[in-house]
């Protein structure tokens, strides 16, 4: 009995998305660890005129785990007969790359951006992430679609828990004060005693 009340009590204290499977999530606590959590944050402007940009490391254990729930419960809930297509590039891309490389989800309000080559080559040359002191330039990108609203940023996987923060330095096309920072605490991001990049 007093093993069972001990077990009780250390199941109690974990968040969520470790003493529940994603089914079991509520579509807040979907939206919560996908906008507000160890692995997502509003990014501010610089102004109170620039809105905030919303990013999460797509890459990240309960990050994909609550993508894939979020995405079922949208395809479940959509009307007979209408379809998004979905975004085969990327997820092709991501099977095979997930090990080696760490992907910023930055949401895109306004896509027009990536219809100048010239913003998406700032983009592909400014926008960097320290870990420590090391500085990685940006792997490969895919903007966003129809199917998703999100631009992701991919950087190599070359992080140790060491490093304490990762700091994105990004420059968005087709946001309002394009340069955005969004920094990551390391030590925030363990869960189940492993390091969620």
């Amino acid at each position: 009995m007093i093993a069972l009340l001990t077990a009780l009590f250390l199941f109690a204290d974990l968040p969520y998305w470790v003493s529940k499977p994603p089914a079991e999530w509520s579509d807040a606590q979907i939206l919560a660890l996908l906008s507000d959590s160890p692995w997502a944050q509003p990014v501010e402007g610089p102004t109170p005129q620039a809105p905030p940009v919303q990013v999460y490391l797509a890459t990240a254990g309960p990050i994909q785990l609550a993508e894939a729930e979020r995405d079922r419960r949208i395809a479940v809930r959509r009307k007979p007969g209408t379809s998004i297509p979905e975004n085969t590039e990327y997820k092709l891309w991501m099977e095979d790359n997930r090990a080696t490389q760490i992907v910023l989800a930055v949401r895109i309000q306004n896509n027009k951006g990536f219809l100048d080559e010239e913003e998406v080559q700032r983009m592909e040359k400014e926008t960097t992430l320290r870990a420590g002191k090391k500085k990685f330039k940006m792997t490969g990108s895919f903007p966003p679609s129809e199917s998703d609203p999100y631009l992701r940023l991919a950087f190599p996987r070359q992080v140790e828990l060491s490093d304490k923060s990762l700091i994105f330095e990004l420059y968005l096309p087709g946001v309002p004060a394009p340069y955005r920072n969004a920094e990551f605490k390391l030590k925030d991001m363990v869960s189940n005693g492993k390091l969620e990049l």
